[in-house]
Order: C-alpha cells, then sequence, then structure tokens
C-alpha cells in the first residue's frame, strides 16, 4: 500500500522560500564613506590672499571710529573640523591701507607701525581648544613692531567647501588689543587716538592637495 506524504508540498514550499532568503539577504557589505564626514586627519590649508584680508579700527579724536586694513596676508591653517585648529598668518605690515595715500605713509612710519624696521606681523598658534560647531579659542605669540605677547582670540570656521574638486575652508578672528603693549603709542597719551584696537582677520584658504592639475 502506497502512503501519501501530506508534507511533501509543504516542504518544497519551505525550500523555495530559504532560497529566495538567500538571495535577497543583504551580504556583508561596508558602508559608503561620506567624503564631508571629520577624519583624524588634519588637513592644511594656505591662505588665499586674493580673498583674506586683516581689518583694524581705532578711536579717531575721541569721537568717529578708524577702520584700515592690511591687504597682504599669508600663512596656513591645519584644521580638523571642530576638534583641532593650528595657525600661522604673516601680514606685510606696509600693505596697510586707509584708502588715503598720505596716511598710508604716516601709517608706515616710526610713529605706528614701522614698515621698514618691522616689515611683517605674525600670529603663530600654540594651542586651540574646541567649542564646538567650528568655533576655537585659539592661543597663540602674536608679534607686532618687534614685541611679541600670547593672546588668545576667538575663531570661527565658517565653512568647508569643495568647488571644482577643490577644497576651501573660511576662517575669521574678531579681537581686541591695546596697541601700546606693541609699542605703538603715538596719540594715545592726548587721547587722539584711541589705544583699544579692535582687528578683524578673515581668511579664505585653500587646500592645495585637492586643486585638481590640468594635463596639457
Amino acid at each position: 500500500m502506497t502512503h501519501t506524504n501530506l508534507f511533501a508540498p509543504f516542504t518544497v514550499l519551505a525550500a523555495y522560500v530559504a532560497a529566495a532568503l538567500t538571495f535577497t539577504t543583504p551580504q556583508d557589505t561596508k558602508p559608503a564613506t561620506d567624503p564631508a564626514a571629520p577624519t583624524s586627519t588634519a588637513a592644511t590649508f594656505t591662505v588665499d590672499d586674493t580673498h583674506s584680508m586683516s581689518l583694524f579700527r581705532v578711536e579717531h579724536m575721541g569721537a568717529g571710529k578708524f577702520w584700515g586694513r592690511f591687504n597682504e596676508v599669508s600663512g596656513t591653517a591645519q584644521y580638523v573640523p571642530n576638534t583641532s585648529l593650528a595657525m600661522n598668518v604673516t601680514i606685510q605690515t606696509a600693505s596697510v591701507d586707509s584708502g588715503n595715500k598720505k596716511l598710508d605713509g604716516h601709517l608706515k612710519s616710526p610713529d605706528f607701525f614701522n614698515a621698514v624696521e618691522f616689515p611683517t606681523m605674525t600670529f603663530l598658534s600654540t594651542s586651540a581648544k574646541a567649542l564646538g560647531t567650528g568655533r576655537f579659542d585659539v592661543t597663540g605669540d602674536l608679534t607686532m613692531h618687534g614685541i611679541t605677547k600670547s593672546v588668545t582670540v576667538p575663531v570661527q570656521c565658517s565653512a568647508i567647501s569643495v568647488m571644482g574638486g577643490t577644497s576651501r575652508s573660511g576662517f575669521e578672528a574678531t579681537f581686541e588689543i591695546k596697541r601700546s603693549d606693541f609699542g605703538v603709542s603715538y596719540g594715545v597719551e592726548k587721547g587722539a587716538i584711541g589705544d583699544e584696537t579692535r582687528v578683524i582677520v578673515s581668511l579664505e584658504c585653500i587646500d592645495r592637495s585637492t586643486v585638481p592639475t590640468h594635463k596639457e
């Protein structure tokens, strides 16, 4: 007598289901890397002098706020987003620009920046404290007029962008110093020109390693 296996159809169905699951179950794969994600390796950005500058502001004759700028800024920034920042910035004092040639000549003289004897101002960071959202308190040596002092300045990384394959970063610092601390005291005693000086350094920097090379 032949016995019919009543469970045979279910056994076949189970086999088909198992086979289907074998082909549809994802295999072990590595997730795609987010190119914008922070890494532990610092990128070195070089200051783009065409799109960078330093501004300063002092009180004049107890009334107005006088602005001037330096047009020639160079340097580097080593940056890990929201983690670490090291900066080395140089300003050419002879590039001071007030919008008035006669005043520029006076600002370059020994009364002020003495551009012949002290052709550069520099800032070299020694440490940085990450505050989140691209903000840092950066401590470093500020050298001006032949005098070096340690200062701490707030620095904001405004953005990192990639356009045309080139990675760029923006940094801006706004802080105040007493110019007399650096031996620039002309006009302070009589109150003609303020001592407290606001400084703004605005930098656009390029990661040179990302600049595309064009074959001829």
